[in-house]
């Protein structure tokens, strides 16, 4: 490769946008997961010396956080990482189990096409064999669980309905891991799951919504105890 070749390809890898979106990714992971408390402050100075970057990539980075409702700015130029209450996240599971119902009573109504029959046949698969396996972590299962939800939603091809559940999963992801640390919870998901598949195979509307509220509901009952737990996490993590 030729020196002019390799300060393009240099300039190419290394732009600050590059570097920014890296910072987003991992910042949001951290957030995300509770790594940090609520308002904890975070500061450029603090960020450039983690990422090992300039300020500018931080500061983009900072600004598209603030933009998705992950931190807050301050007056003093510096940002505080923004958790939700317990009131705002039961808010999400409120707005996530109207999308939800919505989503299965289109499914079980609408014409059943191969396309539809071909991808519950894959999901039921899926959770059948999920019901004898017994060795998956929590975080796995909650992976698991949120793909289910997407795909329903991916497969009704609403694009907005699909990209609004998609940025409230995000949110709950913590919750959705913490929510499948108890006992049996993973079980009753996989029997629920299925239930919900058939309820929309035999085009039962009502029988597929009921199927669906008692899954979301089953988590959502549990949100001031995870939040706690979150809580426990995220101050742990930074000590």
């Amino acid at each position: 490769m030729t020196k002019v070749a390799q300060r393009n390809d240099r300039r190419t890898t290394h732009t600050p946008s590059n570097l920014s979106s890296s910072v987003v990714t991992t910042l949001k992971e951290r957030i995300v997961h509770w790594h940090y408390p609520p308002d904890h402050r975070l500061t450029e100075d603090e960020l450039c010396k983690t990422f090992g970057v300039s300020r500018s990539p931080v500061r983009e980075a900072l600004r598209v956080l603030a933009t998705d409702g992950f931190v807050k700015k301050l007056p003093n130029r510096s940002y505080a990482v923004k958790q939700y209450t317990i009131e705002e996240i039961e808010e999400l599971y409120e707005v996530r189990l109207a999308l939800e119902l919505y989503t299965v009573e289109r499914l079980a109504t609408k014409k059943q096409t191969t396309q539809l029959a071909a991808e519950l046949a894959d999901l039921k698969q899926t959770w059948t064999e999920l019901l004898k396996e017994s060795s998956k972590k929590p975080e796995e299962f909650a992976i698991l669980d949120t793909l289910f939800h997407d795909t329903l939603a991916r497969v009704l091809g609403n694009k907005s309905l699909l990209r609004h559940l998609r940025t409230i999963n995000e949110r709950l992801r913590l919750f959705r891991m913490l929510d499948f640390e108890r006992r049996d919870r993973a079980e009753h998901t996989c029997h629920q799951h299925l239930k919900i598949l058939e309820r929309i195979r035999v085009q039962d509307a009502p029988g597929a919504r009921a199927a669906m509220q008692k899954n979301i509901e089953e988590g959502r009952h549990l949100v001031p105890t995870t939040i706690k737990d979150a809580l426990a996490r995220a101050y742990l993590t930074r000590r």
